[in-house]
């Protein structure tokens, strides 16, 4: 483990110095560049190269102090801070030593380069104002690409910080989803269970055949329920074994009716989206007239997938929203914030729940 973590800090370090070698070699090639231009326009109508290429290597340590105090210090520590009043007062220091140090360059060209001699100075370097331009250009073209670095750079680290905080939420999100499926588990088996119980206290014939369901339906729940995504046509298999159980347990009292249209199998939804409002129909419907009524439909419209379940109640029984609705409405927010429209409503007979779904 040392022996990865000393690897891990040389690469670092190795890229650190690398880095700072290119950085180097950039600044190296533009201030060869800055020199070369002086170079260049100080030696216009003049045949003197000496005089002009010493002189302006005597403007070079001026340029570059003026320009690294503008791109090191007053860029980023006031400009960037907006800290105007402070940026705005230490330019104007800086515009003054640096106008002072350029006079001296032309003092220097005169009495060093020349021996007091006007005539043998280069033209280009006898106005004080076009020293102050050449100067504060080079100083205007460093500040404009200092100032894209640290934009380009700013970008890039709300652009990282973003991504980051989306990571984050995904995370977050793949957590809570995690918890509501743990959550959905054994809600979905005490209630089955219970009724596999009253079967066996019964010591009813069914007790097998609802023991083999209630297996396709836990194999489903272990095996199916953890995936992403399934089938609908699976979801609807399960659901209407679910269904068989619960008729193996009202027998005559209940009464559902299903209008299924066919479903594609290339269509999928998140598993077991659709089971909890079913089994919150048998869980907290209610028998009126001798009867436990039970309504469900599924249609599709173009994009849409139409689910709508209904049950019994009684007039005066109290509205309750079981671990499973509540469950499954975080669910669908999370997994379909705009793309589903949930309504529960109820009246004096029944209790309704309708789902639309954009596939």
């Amino acid at each position: 483990m040392q022996i990865l973590c000393n690897h891990y800090r040389t690469m670092i370090s190795k890229e650190f110095i690398l880095k700072k070698i290119a950085q180097l070699l950039l600044h190296v090639i533009f201030w060869i560049v800055v020199l070369f231009c002086y170079t260049y326009f100080f030696g216009h109508n003049t045949d003197n190269i000496n005089y002009v290429f010493s002189f302006s290597l005597f403007l070079m340590p001026v340029t570059m102090g003026t320009t690294y105090t503008a791109t090191d210090l007053l860029i980023p520590k006031y400009l960037l801070k907006e800290k105007y009043f402070l940026f705005f007062v230490y330019c104007l220091y800086t515009i003054i030593i640096s106008a002072f140090f350029i006079i001296i360059s032309l003092f220097y060209g005169l009495i060093f380069l020349s021996s007091l001699k006007i005539a043998g100075m280069a033209p280009m370097t006898r106005s004080p104002l076009f020293l102050f331009v050449a100067v504060y250009f080079v100083v205007f073209i460093a500040s404009a690409f200092s100032l894209v670095k640290h934009n380009y750079k700013s970008t890039s680290d709300n652009q990282k910080l973003q991504n980051k905080i989306l990571e984050t939420q995904l995370k977050l999100k793949e957590q809570e989803l995690q918890y509501l499926k743990m959550q959905i588990h054994p809600h979905f088996l005490f209630n089955t269970l219970n009724t596999l119980y009253g079967f066996a206290l019964k010591k009813s014939e069914s007790t097998s055949e609802m023991i083999l369901k209630l297996s396709n339906l836990l194999d489903y729940l272990l095996y199916q329920a953890d995936k992403p995504k399934v089938a609908l046509q699976d979801e609807m298999n399960h659901i209407k074994d679910y269904v068989d159980l619960e008729k193996m347990r009202f027998s005559d009292t209940l009464d559902i009716t299903m209008d299924l249209e066919p479903i594609d199998p290339k269509i999928q939804v998140a598993p077991m989206l659709l089971i909890p409002f079913v089994e919150n129909s048998f869980k907290h419907g209610s028998i009126r007239n001798q009867k436990l009524s039970i309504e469900m439909s599924l249609k599709f419209i173009e994009n849409e997938m139409h689910f709508a379940i209904k049950n019994s109640i009684l007039h005066d029984q109290p509205e309750k929203e079981g671990i499973g609705l509540a469950n499954i409405k975080k669910r669908l927010l999370l997994l379909y914030k705009d793309r589903h429209r949930l309504d529960i409503t109820k009246d004096k007979h029944w209790y309704i729940v309708t789902l639309l779904l954009k596939l």
